[in-house]
């Protein structure tokens, strides 16, 4: 396995490039993303491309991880992002993790995360890995916590108003 492709039962996960603008265009805008993340303001092609130049493709740059394209096996269509986040007010990295509508409900991101995790742990070395996620998510709280992940507090994340719930795991001992 490469550091740039993680592999599943049913999915590749590859890093995200510039083409997988339209990918991250409909995740953005996504309902339940809105919903359960928020409104990222990104309504076309070329937003979605600065969008990722200044987050995913900076955060392979600086950390060497960042989000994954979730492509199924069968037919090569992209269903979601899987991956590993870098927010300035939190010490650990976090898993993120947005599948579109009509692949939800199908165990896709449960698939992605676990793979995601253990390339963290094994791959990376990370140590600790976080998940920051709506209170109200809990399809979402539902994975965190299957994936080992326990709460750790509420956190205010910069520029919103309402307290999110933090999770975190200790993969490695120092």
């Amino acid at each position: 396995m490469s550091d740039w492709q993680l592999e599943t039962e049913r999915l590749f996960l590859r890093r995200v490039t510039l083409d997988d603008a339209g990918l991250m265009l409909a995740v953005w805008n996504d309902p339940a993303f809105v919903r359960n993340v928020g409104d990222r303001g990104i309504r076309t092609t070329e937003q979605a491309r600065e969008a990722m130049m200044a987050g995913a493709l900076k955060l392979y740059e600086d950390y060497g991880y960042g989000p994954y394209s979730m492509v199924l096996k069968s037919d090569g269509s992209p269903i979601g992002i899987c991956g590993l986040f870098r927010r300035d007010n939190l010490e650990d990295p976090d898993i993120g993790f947005a599948v579109l509508p009509d692949y939800c409900s199908r165990g896709y991101a449960g698939e992605a995360a676990v793979a995601v995790v253990t390339h963290a742990r094994d791959d990376l070395g990370i140590r600790k890995l976080t998940a920051i996620v709506s209170p109200g998510n809990s399809p979402s709280i539902g994975l965190i916590e299957k994936l080992g992940l326990a709460f750790e507090r509420m956190v205010t994340m910069p520029g919103d108003e309402e307290a999110i719930r933090l999770y975190s795991a200790i993969l490695m001992q120092e």
